[in-house]
């Protein structure tokens, strides 16, 4: 049987290299889902430091997941909109800061529509030898070994393990891992019981059950509406959930829009990094969340979750795969657009709030079992 890595260009000795980057310059979800990428890449290379070059929202993941070494942290210029001034010079230090890493070998990990070609000539000007990527179209002496495209609808999990087993890297298993650190799970649980002291009413846990609400997406398209979020968040309290929504500083609005009308909701706008995000959704009964990364934390996480799901995507590329999780949308002809913003009406987020809260409390009746709520949604006092 012919060896993947013929097919891929020479073989790659991996268990040699010393110095590895992994290239993967997107959002904290897709940070997320490079992990088994990551941990098969950790034991093909066991000697290597792996250092993850990463955008600055996803370079906040990189501490949940201990197969990265080091992070090198860079808004690149082939992620930007074309209305955006990006000044050569910001390439050319790129350039240098991979330059002085002294790397062996680069991984580019990019999405069905994504090209690997950018980095692999900032690569190549850097002067590491070994250069991985995958595409669908031919970009000449970028990349030392190109991996033709995989069905646009393969899973991103599913489509960098791809390109590493041709390249001669052993396939792991693709469930997603995250590590909470244990201060991060402590400040997740004080928020949860409503400060130092808790909020004194506790199940048999020694918490109220709680849904955490994130109305963030990276761009508007993906984002649910707030006044939605809102009802859904009314609905949820009404049942006896205990609602914290939360969102980063720049997501202000979005949290206090979906929390500030909702009684005993509490608003968690930029209060926390992302190590105390994964410690809350490792916590909580269940997530509702857009298609972002509190998705895919939940997915690593076996949290229930409840996704949002805009048809910007395909949906086969980024459904959570290995926790309870229930997939709300609504088909559309444009979809999947890949639109940051959407030029009609967000059709396909048309989702009725109660459907989005009925599916939320089925999730966390399934966790925890319907015995904490009874039908007027205040606790039982037997």
């Amino acid at each position: 049987m012919e060896h993947p890595a013929a097919l891929a260009g020479p073989p790659v000795p991996w268990r040699r290299l010393a110095r590895v980057l992994v290239i993967r310059p997107d959002n904290l979800g897709d940070v997320v889902m490079a992990g088994p990428a990551l941990r098969a890449l950790r034991r093909a290379a066991p000697r290597a430091r792996l250092d993850l070059l990463a955008a600055p929202a996803g370079a906040a993941a990189a501490a949940l997941l201990p197969e990265v070494d080091g992070v090198l942290t860079a808004s690149v210029s082939w992620q930007k909109t074309g209305g955006e001034d990006v000044p050569v010079t910001d390439d050319l230090d790129l350039v240098e800061r991979i330059g002085w890493g002294g790397y062996e070998a680069a991984v580019i990990l990019t999405s069905f529509s994504q090209a690997p070609w950018p980095a692999a000539y900032l690569c190549r000007l850097a002067g590491v030898p070994v250069r991985v990527g995958m595409s669908k179209e031919f970009g000449g002496a970028g990349l030392t070994h190109w991996v033709p495209s995989p069905p646009d609808e393969t899973h991103q999990v599913d489509r960098a393990l791809h390109m590493l087993e041709r390249v001669g890297v052993p396939p792991v298993e693709g469930r997603l891992r995250v590590r909470v650190p244990a201060e991060a799970a402590r400040t997740a649980r004080r928020l949860l019981d409503g400060g130092p002291e808790g909020d004194g009413r506790a199940d048999g846990r020694g918490r109220r059950p709680c849904a955490l609400i994130l109305p963030g997406a990276s761009c508007s398209a993906r984002r649910y509406p707030a006044d939605r979020f809102a009802r859904v968040a009314g609905l949820l309290t009404a049942a006896g959930l205990r609602v914290l929504v939360a969102g980063t500083a720049r997501e202000a609005p979005l949290v206090e829009a979906t929390g500030a009308g909702v009684p005993g909701a509490v608003l968690l706008p930029g209060r926390f990094d992302v190590q105390v995000l994964a410690a809350l959704v490792d916590a909580v009964d269940v997530v509702v969340c857009n298609n972002s990364g509190g998705a895919h934390l939940a997915s690593a996480l076996g949290t229930p979750v409840v996704v949002l799901f805009a048809g910007t995507e395909q949906v086969e590329q980024y459904r959570p795969r290995f926790g309870p999780a229930s997939i709300l949308t609504v088909p559309t002809a444009c979809s999947p657009c890949r639109q940051f913003a959407c030029p009609f009406a967000l059709d396909c987020l048309d989702i009725p709030p109660e459907q989005v809260a009925a599916e939320a409390l089925r999730l966390a009746d399934e966790r925890g079992g319907p015995w904490w709520r009874t039908p007027a949604g205040t606790r039982d006092a037997r």
